[in-house]
């Protein structure tokens, strides 16, 4: 039994009330939503990896047994796809029709026989795609395939046969994301996430990643129609005046308030047309004082009718953010037995470490949650939330408390101890305290603690929800004035003028020493990106790394100097145009227009736009100089596990540390997990295994019961994002985008062997009988 289209925006769940309208307390619409899963079929959408995650529901589970417990040992690479450039790829290849899309040579979008490798088309530099994936879709007659993806802030769709671009689609081929948010599109460059939304039906789901700075757009959740092009729905994420929410905001905040936004991952409840959207928080990320209030819908695990956006119920996890804890790793849709009922629950894992698990269709926890009190700011003009919400049976997915006795006996000596042990007596310390512009502060988790984006599975049907999780601290400094960091600029200033760019710019998230952080390493980046991309990326930003549109021409050519220690002739070699590769290509760069740099104006760079006209704000806006992930090597091991929620029951099976740091091996350490690790994806299969990628440039296959490890092998060079898993003419693949360097140790020091890795797709399989 199916029933559409009818109005599921009734249900709220908020600070630990549910709201119900009188059709909903007489049970009639709960009694409908069971009728709707009763006779789904369960593994229908787990037999194939058409979609971004595996499928709709984004439980990287698949429906496949050919390859077991018992001949995992025996798997052996089937064939490899090398990506013919030094470019970092953290692609989740998709498969349909016995075709695999990928992103290779270049930034171009190859379609590949998923059987043999073979190159079929290829739709070249299409600089600025989505970078962790694309969308399939295809009509009900099968006639119509389609491939929809994300680039320079427009939505854009190819052919998935011909690999040419749709030009009947939006105008020209072309619908602008930048337009709709209810803020000039010329005041910024970038909107597109680097997760690429999901399909449901016609339409395409979008969540965005608008930047974090002071005035950034808001993060609204749109649906578009696939065929044409045409937006359906909106829905206000930061509400306007008369919409829901509306009243945990200043009045004006809906002019200038941004993020608020699903830069991770939707999950999508495709028999009851529910969209799940993990939410983040708004802007300015570690300072509210403009934004008083508790901020819906920041921070929330929201749930909206897929085909109309109206709201069913949300829940926030927390109350005004001033930690950067967004929710961003996929909602787990799962079943389970609870209380002696089967119950269709969402499992949703933070960066703050909780795992909170609800009936997906009411929004009801399975198990309390508690309004903690939590600790107020110290700084005049703030008011930080004064409770928290905290899971009261599930157990946290990682460390939320840090004390001298963690100081790492790894890669701290006695002195560095010691001198480390003075800055926790000096900063502000504990869970939820909020930071100071006074003193340091250390947070656990931090930014990038928790669990982060491709990092969460599940098997749906046993309650089974897998977590790969970071233990991560954040040693923050203090929130400065713009006068302040100004003055800690010009004191920085070093003999090469031009370093003082990458620190001012990049050194918070890409490391002092480039060596990556938050972002990507940047050593020898002139061996992997010309000039042009270079300019076009900074001009319009991509994932999680705001534009840099205020940079003028010649900052942003000594800054690409510097980063690839490049003289003039070299310069002028790599600010060529990108060569075409070689191959079956088919098109070049989009659909016209899509790659030519937007317009921006008084976007305010980093430091934000002004407010608008007519809103007055009393504070003088602070800042965080640096993000505090230079450290992940302060705390004691593991640094990075997996670990199996049995969520029938609300507790751990089993965890064990992911990976091995070699380094902290050497000093006799083990178990140890991976540094800088929020990169890293799994697979779940009915035949009882979870694959995972590792920081250390591994693959490895664990015993889904007992977390046992059963099989691995190490990759020509290492993994970001997410594998992928299918079955083709009765043979089961393994696929691992391999292109990142392995940078592992306190100082993320890069493993080659003295040997230059070669990047590419790496497919496995068992060998033929």
């Amino acid at each position: 039994m199916k029933i559409k289209n009818f109005d599921l925006s009734v249900i709220s769940f908020t600070n630990m009330k549910l709201y119900l309208n009188p059709i909903i307390k007489s049970g009639l619409i709960l009694i409908l939503f069971t009728l709707l899963g009763c006779n789904k079929n369960e593994d229908s959408q787990h037999k194939s990896w058409k979609d971004y995650g595996g499928g709709p529901d984004q439980s990287k589970y698949v429906d496949l047994n050919q390859i077991d417990k018992s001949n995992v040992k025996d798997l052996e690479v089937a064939w490899f796809y090398p990506t013919g450039d030094n470019k970092i790829y953290q692609f989740n290849p998709i498969i349909a029709n016995n075709h695999m899309y990928v992103l290779a040579k270049n930034n171009s979008l190859v379609a590949l026989n998923a059987t043999t490798g073979e190159e079929i088309w290829i739709h070249a530099n299409l600089s600025g795609i989505t970078r962790r994936g694309i969308n399939y879709w295809e009509s009900k007659d099968g006639k119509d395939k389609r491939l929809i993806f994300q680039i320079n802030s427009y939505l854009q769709a190819i052919d998935a046969t011909t690999g040419k671009s749709i030009l009947s689609f939006g105008e020209n081929g072309l619908v602008d994301l930048r337009q709709g948010l209810g803020r000039d599109p010329n005041s910024f460059s970038r909107v597109q996430s680097a997760t690429p939304g999901k399909i449901f039906e016609d339409l395409i789901l979008l969540g965005s990643s608008p930047g974090e700075q002071y005035s950034s757009p808001p993060g609204y959740l749109r649906a578009f129609n696939v065929v044409t092009g045409k937006l359906e729905w909106t829905f206000h994420t930061v509400p306007q005046p008369g919409e829901y929410g509306y009243d945990t905001w200043p009045k004006d905040a809906y002019k200038y308030v941004g993020g608020v936004n699903t830069w991770g991952e939707i999950s999508i409840d495709e028999e009851r047309g529910i969209a799940y959207y993990p939410l983040g928080s708004p802007t300015y990320d570690y300072y509210g004082a403009d934004r008083l209030g508790s901020n819906l819908f920041g921070n929330c695990i929201l749930a909206l009718d897929a085909r109309t956006g109206k709201r069913i119920w949300h829940f926030q996890t927390v109350h005004h953010d001033i930690w950067d804890y967004d929710l961003t790793a996929a909602p787990q849709l799962i079943t389970v037995k609870h209380d002696g009922k089967k119950i269709d629950a969402v499992a949703v894992a933070s960066k703050n470490g909780f795992m909170f698990v609800f009936n997906r269709v009411t929004g009801e926890p399975l198990w309390p949650i508690e309004e903690r009190p939590v600790l107020p700011s110290k700084i005049a003009g703030e008011q930080a939330w004064p409770t928290q919400p905290f899971p009261t049976v599930v157990p946290p997915i990682s460390k939320q408390e840090m004390k001298k006795e963690d100081l790492s006996l790894v890669f701290l000596s006695a002195e560095e101890r010691k001198e480390w042990e003075q800055k926790l007596d000096s900063a502000e310390i504990g869970f939820y305290t909020p930071l100071s512009n006074k003193n340091s502060t250390l947070a656990i988790p931090g930014a990038v603690g928790g669990v982060n984006w491709g990092m969460t599975a599940a098997n749906p049907g046993k309650g089974m929800v897998y977590v790969i999780s970071m233990n991560y601290p954040s040693f923050y400094e203090k929130l400065m004035t713009l006068d302040e960091i100004q003055e800690k600029n010009n004191s920085m200033r070093v003999a090469r003028g031009n370093s003082l760019l990458y620190q001012q710019n990049c050194a918070t998230c890409h490391g002092q020493n480039r060596e990556g952080i938050a972002g990507p390493a940047l050593v020898n980046l002139g061996q992997r990106m010309n000039m042009n991309d270079f300019k076009r990326i900074l001009f319009s930003g991509r994932g999680d790394m705001p534009s840099y549109s205020h940079l003028k021409t010649e900052e942003l050519e000594d800054l690409y100097n510097f980063l690839s220690g490049l003289n003039q002739n070299q310069t002028t070699r790599n600010n060529e145009e990108t060569q075409v590769p070689t191959g079956p290509v088919i098109e070049v760069g989009g659909a016209p227009g899509g790659l030519e740099q937007r317009k921006v104006e008084n976007s305010g760079g980093r430091y934000g736009a002004p407010y608008p006209e007519g809103v007055k704000i009393d504070h003088e806006r602070l800042y965080m100089y640096q993000w505090g992930l230079e450290y992940p090597y302060i705390i004691n091991p593991p640094w990075s596990e997996i670990m199996a929620y049995d969520l029938n029951k609300g507790e751990i099976k089993w965890k064990r540390a992911l990976g091995e740091d070699p380094d902290a091996n050497k000093l006799g350490f083990k178990n140890t997990g991976l540094m800088r690790a929020q990169r890293n994806g799994m697979i779940v299969t009915s035949s009882g295994l979870i694959f995972s990628t590792s920081k250390d440039g591994k693959i490895y296959a664990f015993d889904a019961d007992n977390g046992e490890e059963l099989w691995s092998a190490t990759l020509p060079t290492g993994s970001e994002g997410l594998p992928a898993m299918y079955e083709e003419n009765n043979k089961q693949y393994l696929v691992i985008t391999a292109t990142t360097p392995v940078r592992v140790g306190k100082n993320a020091d890069e493993i080659n062997d003295g040997k230059e890795p070669q990047g590419g797709y790496v497919v496995y399989a068992l060998p033929n009988k």
